[in-house]
């Protein structure tokens, strides 16, 4: 018997080893960390539960018999993350190159099995070279396995990628169709083609840093959500984002201890509209002290910054933020906005997550560059993906809502359940100085008449009683009792019941 358990040490022994010391000295100097070092540090100390460890694969082919490592190049299992469970795979980069194959890919597909039927997230952590050429079609196959584990449990359960290395050609679309792609500055990179292909197809010369690092992917394309600087800051941050998810679609997201009043006053929102109505203010400032404890965790900070999107919580509660961020843009809605913002909204409805939107919106970016990049679909994306949200919607309009942007923006009449908006609001189908050179234009030429009809408009329109006294705004509400409002707000909307009309599936303006 003591044979057999030393003999069972020694094997476990060999898969805790990965690729040995040479590979996993080669990982760390090049500031990584080892995949098993990764799960260690995602999940609660001790409570990691490895499966198919002595798993290797089959294949026989290009000498690959005499090369069988336990485990093939991926640690799966499930832990805890502040107690709550989590299921985990993580590609280990120093056995084989983290390749995937056939067997590879049946132990990803099996912990997302298990996800979806016990209901839990499922954190995907990514360093491989891709598909393992030895194995061909089989390779592919397991690729596809996982794609297809991927669509069913979009909705089901939260699922967040993590590049911790590289992820190329078709390895990148099982974390592009995840809820959330979190990156490593300088260590990661995503392409579906890399730079020698580009180069000889295109004959542009590119780096893979520049091809797929985390800036291009944080800032130009919006594939990553986040950046981080090193292997265990993600890990932290990535454990602070499971804290405001719940763990699938059948439970409500976790409630937490909290410390901070809702009746809490804030006066300084009393001050935080400039007198001057083209003067910018940061967003991020009312979203901060509204939020319990000041803590916001903001999702894709570094694109599109003319909308804010992130979790924060109230009385405990996650609450899902959205706002117009007047710093960038002057909080116009455009393409990046309008798809960053859907995206966020859609994420938040699978999920149970109530909704808070905070509104300060001229309109929309006009410009041929918009017009021919397709603004009206990807505007109707923000607008389609706000009007199909059952889940509690709570509105505050700040300062500008003009035109058609103020009805995208969660407004009564794409069923937010609660629209307040601040005394300083302006909610009308234009500004007024466009407006008064519509409605006056035979007065253009005279500077006089053109001022005394922009009072008279900003007098009737530039402010939130017509809306109010039409019922399309529940209350106009003083800046300091915004927290209080608010809290109260969702606090009725707790057991909201709301239903669309059955349908297998919407067709969003893809």
């Amino acid at each position: 018997m003591t044979d057999i358990l030393e003999q069972l040490e020694a094997r476990r022994a060999e898969a805790r080893a990965g690729g040995g010391e040479k590979r996993v000295a080669a990982q760390h100097a090049k500031g990584k960390l080892t995949a098993r070092e990764r799960v260690e540090l995602l999940l609660d100390e001790g409570s990691f539960e490895e499966y198919d460890m002595f798993v290797a694969h089959r294949t026989t082919e290009f000498g690959m018999a005499a090369n069988r490592p336990p485990g093939d190049g991926v640690i799966t299992g499930w832990g805890t993350v502040n107690g709550r469970q989590v299921y985990v795979y993580s590609q280990d980069f120093t056995v084989l190159g983290g390749s995937v194959s056939e067997t590879h890919g049946q132990k990803i597909c099996k912990i997302m099995d298990m996800a979806m039927q016990n209901g839990a997230p499922v954190v995907g952590i990514n360093d491989s070279g891709g598909a393992r050429i030895q194995e061909g079609v089989d390779s592919l196959a397991a690729y596809g396995e996982v794609f297809q584990r991927n669509i069913e449990a979009s909705g089901v359960v939260p699922q967040i990628s993590m590049i911790m290395g590289p992820c190329a050609g078709g390895a990148v679309y099982s974390p592009a169709m995840t809820d959330f792609i979190f990156m490593v500055k300088d260590s990661s990179y995503m392409f579906v083609t890399g730079p020698d292909v580009v180069k000889t197809v295109t004959n542009e010369v590119v780096t893979a840093e520049e091809l797929g690092g985390a800036s291009t992917h944080t800032r130009k394309s919006s594939v990553a959500d986040g950046a981080f600087e090193n292997d265990v800051e993600a890990m932290s941050e990535v454990r602070r984002l499971i804290d405001f998810l719940p763990l699938s679609n059948r439970e409500k997201p976790p409630v937490r201890p909290f410390f901070d009043s809702p009746d809490r006053i804030e006066e300084s929102l009393d001050t935080l509209i400039p007198d001057n109505p083209n003067q910018p203010y940061d967003m991020k400032e009312l979203i901060t002290k509204l939020a319990d404890e000041g803590d916001f965790y903001e999702i894709q900070e570094d694109f599109a910054g003319n909308i804010l999107t992130g979790f924060i919580r109230l009385e405990g509660q996650t609450v899902g933020v959205v706002a117009n961020q007047p710093m960038v843009l002057a909080g116009v809605l455009d393409i990046d906005s309008a798809r960053k913002g859907a995206r966020f909204v859609r994420f938040c409805d699978c999920f149970e997550i109530p909704i808070l939107s905070l509104v300060d919106v001229p309109g929309f970016l006009p410009g041929v560059t918009q017009e021919y990049g397709g603004v009206i679909k990807h505007g109707a994306k923000l607008l389609f993906a706000y009007g199909e949200a059952t889940v509690p919607k709570v509105t505050v309009i700040t300062r500008k809502a003009y035109g058609g942007a103020y009805v995208v923006m969660s407004s009564k009449h794409l069923r937010a359940d609660v629209n307040y908006a601040w005394p300083t609001s302006e909610i009308a189908v234009m500004g007024a100085k466009g407006a008064v050179e519509i409605l006056h234009r035979a007065d253009l030429g005279d500077a006089e008449k053109i001022a005394a009809h922009t009072k008279e408009y900003e007098d009737r329109f530039a402010n939130p009683f017509v809306a109010a006294e039409r019922g399309h705004i529940d209350e106009v509400i003083q800046p300091h009792s915004t927290r209080r409002r608010i809290c109260r707000a969702f606090a009725a909307l707790r057991r909201k019941d709301k239903k669309m009309p059955w349908k297998k599936h919407d067709n969003i303006p893809l």
